[in-house]
């Protein structure tokens, strides 16, 4: 279950009854590409202790929570429940599906994501819409961060990101800072001040509770992942019957279901 932060209410009274307002809560689900609590973090935690108002947080840590390579079956093409791995991954998948607010933290190695968070888009990649996405990811906002001694924090961010823009989430933030620390107590005062200023900005921007618009990219993707299922460019026929089945093939959008 979702680790839950105190909800409150406000009462309004008018003469002879009362309305109740409850305010919602913000789900959040954190995918951390290691088991220790580095400076990658330590930034993560900095942004959700930023974010205002009522939260439900909840934590993955790779590989601990996902200790798993996919193995190219294409199993989870034919159906989901099929992957060998598909009892962990169920889990995390709900839970994904079920939140406001998705944030993907790896340090970069070699240029690159962790090992555990490349496996994790590589075991969750039957999400990207060219294959079965989940019409809840057209809803949401993801922040991908990412922390180096030296080089490469940006490029680790841009995979992720990509991965996540392909699943259909509209508002990707990334957020990538070289630390030139091996730890978070190693870091600079002056970039921990940096890292202060860019984590309230993107708390205040996020605390807003915006509604998440569908822009012009994610609405040319789909329309040419469409494109490819409808011309049975699909190595699976489970993926055109799952478009077929979502009515996306004939005129519906996952972001107005």
């Amino acid at each position: 279950m979702l680790l839950s932060v105190q909800a409150y209410h406000t009462t309004m009274k008018n003469q002879d009854f009362s309305v109740v307002v409850q305010e919602k809560n913000m789900k959040i689900i954190v995918i951390n590409g290691q088991n220790h609590k580095g400076s990658t973090w330590n930034i993560g935690n900095q942004l959700v202790g930023k974010i205002s108002g009522n939260k439900e947080i909840k934590e993955y840590f790779l590989p601990k929570d996902l200790n798993h390579f996919c193995m190219g079956c294409f199993a989870c093409l034919e159906k989901r429940e099929k992957c060998p791995f598909w009892p962990e991954k169920e889990k995390i998948q709900n839970d994904m599906k079920q939140a406001d607010l998705l944030i993907f933290i790896s340090p970069n190695y070699c240029m690159m994501p962790s090992a555990p968070m490349k496996a994790f888009l590589d075991l969750f990649f039957t999400n990207w819409m060219s294959h079965k996405p989940l019409k809840e990811m057209f809803s949401k906002k993801a922040i991908v961060i990412s922390s180096t001694a030296g080089a490469g924090a940006k490029k680790t961010t841009k995979l992720i990101a990509n991965n996540l823009t392909n699943w259909g989430i509209p508002d990707v933030t990334e957020y990538g800072i070289a630390v030139n620390a091996m730890n978070w107590e190693m870091v600079p005062d002056r970039i921990k001040r940096k890292i202060d200023k860019a984590t309230g900005r993107m708390a205040a921007k996020l605390s807003r509770l915006q509604k998440v618009k569908v822009g012009i990219k994610i609405r040319l993707l789909f329309w040419f992942y469409g494109g490819m299922q409808k011309a049975d460019w699909s190595a699976s026929k489970a993926e055109k019957n799952y478009w077929l089945d979502n009515g996306w093939l004939d005129g519906k959008k996952p972001w107005k279901q």
